[in-house]
């Protein structure tokens, strides 16, 4: 017997094993399907996808054999992969010196007896392991055989490559996951660490007005006005990015049973309207069962963004409910300034602003929209909108009905 040497190109060749993640896996059906598929074209009863590692042969799959590894240095796929290129052929083992003293084929009535290969090569070259069928008698291939043998062992190569692209992309989700952890806790630390010395600064600046503002004059206390602005405009951006990271946790809130006009007119309290402005609710009133939390966010930011964006004298929002089997649909439509038609394609993105400013002056953060969208597809929904430019704006979302 002649044990088989080790290939020139070993080191890269283990480490591009080694790279696909596949030795000692769990059996897979697309594997099983082509060692089942060459046994029965070949005309053999044993086939095998084997895959040679440092010391041992492994089978990521196997027909007609209850073996899972065996030694590499007896083993015949070790002498397949050093010609990556070429069709091994072992027509009868007794005649072959390099197995016919192989404690394979002298193992009685199972011994090997024929041996055909593939030698299985990824992208650069390298012999991974072979597609093989085996025989315990004397035997040959034809040429149809060999040509499907061959075309067999390529569809195992490109599961390889399937397998390995896969892997480096979950790699790259998992990296990518782990870096918006940290960014998520980065941006809710340093948010929290801000909202107090915001709060300080704003507080101040009315406390300096109140106590100082006869010596500052009119100059100065327009300073302290925009300095009052700033911190507050600051804050609230500071609160929208908090709500955007927050979001998810938001949305596994559990399940409850809401009444619908309750819930807007605890929202409509909370947004302080001071402007003449007309809200109609849905004509009917329902009890639905929501995830009350992400639901009173969407709105929120909805509902606010109708106010704010409004030039008319008299604002007008309508707000609409229809219910389906499996869907809860909401509709928030205003008689505001409307979204420019080049500008709506990035209103959902994260800190995409319109280039207008709102009722009192000030410019979007970009983050309350990105924040709805979020909410609407952890609840299992979907968000469109319909925009005329000084007509006004219609958002329409839905939410997984229970």
């Amino acid at each position: 017997m002649i044990h088989p040497p080790v290939p020139v190109n070993e080191k890269e060749r283990l480490k591009a094993l080694h790279q696909l993640n596949i030795l000692d896996t769990d059996p897979e059906e697309e594997f099983d399907n082509i060692t089942e598929l060459a046994s029965y074209i070949c005309g053999m009863p044993i086939s095998m996808i084997t895959l040679v590692d440092e010391t041992k042969q492994w089978f990521k799959s196997k027909i007609g054999t209850e073996m899972c590894d065996s030694g590499r240095d007896i083993s015949f796929c070790s002498h397949a992969i050093l010609e990556p290129e070429n069709f091994m052929e072992v027509k009868d083992t007794h005649k072959d010196e390099r197995f016919k003293d192989n404690p394979f084929v002298n193992a009685g009535k199972d011994s090997i007896r024929y041996y055909a290969g593939v030698p299985l090569v990824n992208g650069t070259g390298m012999a991974l392991g072979t597609l093989c069928v085996i025989d315990t008698k004397v035997n040959k291939l034809n040429k149809r055989q060999i040509k499907a043998l061959k075309a067999l062992a390529k569809q195992v190569e490109a599961l390889f490559e399937a397998r390995h692209k896969n892997y480096l992309l979950e790699e790259a989700r998992q990296d990518l996951d782990d870096h918006n952890t940290l960014l998520k806790d980065f941006a809710g630390v340093v948010s929290h660490d801000m909202k107090m010395p915001l709060a300080h600064m704003v507080l101040t600046a009315d406390v300096i007005k109140k106590k100082y503002g006869d010596l500052l004059g009119e100059e100065g206390i327009k300073y302290l006005d925009q300095l009052k602005k700033s911190g507050l405009n600051l804050s609230d951006y500071i609160t929208g990015i908090l709500n955007h990271y927050e979001s998810e946790k938001i949305a596994t809130s559990a399940l409850e049973e809401i009444d619908l006009h309750n819930l807007l007119e605890d929202i409509i309290d909370l947004l302080g309207i001071e402007e003449d402005c007309e809200i109609n609710f849905p004509k009917k009133n329902v009890n639905i069962k929501v995830n009350r939390s992400a639901l009173e966010q969407i709105l929120l930011n909805l509902i606010s963004n109708s106010l704010k964006y409004n030039d008319k004298e008299k604002i007008i929002i309508d707000i609409d409910f229809k219910e389906t089997p499996k869907f809860y649909t909401f509709t928030i439509q205003d008689n505001g300034i409307g979204i420019r038609q080049e500008e709506q394609k990035n209103i959902f993105k994260l800190f995409s602003t319109l280039s207008v400013i709102d009722r009192k002056g000030n410019k979007g953060h970009g983050i309350g929209l990105s924040t709805v969208k979020k909410l609407v597809t952890n609840l299992g929904g979907t968000v469109k909108f319909e925009s005329e430019l000084e007509k006004g704006t219609k958002f329409t979302f839905t939410v997984q009905a229970t």
